[in-house]
């Protein structure tokens, strides 16, 4: 039993070493990674931020007994977002403004005895220590009177901390609480943010400090000299033209880098405070900027979260490669990682993935 199974095996092995290749295999098109033929300059990865954004906290303590809004509305100055249980602030309010009136009467009456002591002394029947007791008591009174509305007053701007307001118009970008939850002195209620208002912020190298600040003397930011990239938007907008550009004048000194805020001009859509960007730095005068590697666009992987490219190995084997892309030019894009040279890739990605 046992040669007969040997047999067989070699005669299995033996007609598998002469099966022809796989159909398709030799017909697999391919094409070359080659250089764009132009210097494309250096990437830094960037992100984009709100010039006004606003954590709204709470004043007082209390309950959110009203939810107004919810992550991604849109309000206006002024709207009111939630609001706080009031009850004892309005109870201490309501306080205050009885010892106001108090205080009033008491000052009335004061004021009618001093006027009746000043008619008294100048008919001498009391004497100047009384009529001073008489002024005192009147000074006293209105001290108090003074006293009992400024506290009035804090009352009520107590009790209007428990209604939370959009200090500008602008986007709800988070709200941390929910109905019922418990707002302390403190604590994040809202977060806002000017969509009006968006910038592109990157660390680049310190290396780059004085190119950069020679670009933008000359008044070439937005130009080829500096450019921004949102990829994550359709291709007519992906390169929006800043509308300033700043270096800010200090160092990192961990990390030996400084910070570039490129301003966006208002009005772009799709964009939003926490979506990646980049930005280009042209090579300067006498700078070695190589070229960069470009492959058909049509030849890129996309799944999920994974870019990648099939690259034939010397055998012709399409193999999964994860890579990571830059511009498109055209109907090509730059490889700026992952892929060199004058290797192969598979430019049906569908037809090399049936093949493996």
């Amino acid at each position: 039993m046992n040669k007969l199974l040997l047999a067989a095996g070699a005669l299995l092995a033996a007609a598998m070493s002469l099966a022809p290749p796989a159909a398709g295999a030799a017909e697999l098109a391919s094409a070359v990674a080659r250089p764009a033929g132009r210097a494309v300059g250096e990437s830094f990865d960037g992100v984009v931020e709100a010039v006004r954004q606003t954590v709204v906290a709470a004043q007082v303590a209390g309950a959110v007994v009203e939810l107004d809004v919810k992550v991604g509305d849109r309000v206006k100055a002024g709207q009111q977002l939630m609001r706080i249980d009031a009850r004892g602030a309005d109870q201490d309010a309501a306080a205050s403004q009885a010892q106001v009136q108090a205080a009033r009467a008491a000052q009335k009456l004061a004021s009618q005895d001093y006027a009746r002591q000043q008619q008294l002394f100048q008919k001498n029947y009391i004497s100047q220590a009384a009529l001073e007791r008489a002024r005192s008591a009147y000074d006293a009174s209105q001290a108090q009177v003074a006293a009992q509305l400024a506290q009035a007053g804090a009352a009520r701007t107590q009790t209007g901390l428990h209604v939370v307001r959009a200090p500008y118009a602008g986007v709800v970008a988070e709200v941390p609480v929910a109905l019922g939850d418990m707002a302390l002195p403190g604590r994040a209620l809202v977060t806002l943010f000017d969509p009006s208002a968006l910038r592109v912020t990157a660390a680049l190298p310190q290396s780059l400090q004085a190119r950069i600040e020679a670009d933008l003397q000359g008044g070439l930011q937005g130009g080829p000299a500096l450019r921004v990239e949102l990829p994550g938007l359709p291709a007519a907008s992906q390169w929006p033209v800043p509308v300033r550009v700043q270096v800010l004048p200090l160092v990192d000194a961990a990390t030996h880098t400084l910070q570039l805020r490129a301003d966006l001009e208002p009005g772009l859509a799709g964009v939003a405070p926490g979506q990646f960007a980049r930005v280009w730095v042209a090579g300067g005068a006498g700078a070695e900027a190589a070229a960069s590697i470009t492959v058909p666009l049509a030849s890129v992987v996309r799944r999920a979260e994974m870019v990648g490219l099939y690259v034939l190995d010397s055998a012709g084997r399409p193999l999964l490669r994860q890579v990571r892309l830059g511009r498109v030019l055209g109907d090509r894009v730059e490889v700026l990682a992952g892929l060199a040279a004058g290797e192969r890739v598979a430019a049906d990605p569908q037809a090399a993935a049936r093949l493996r």
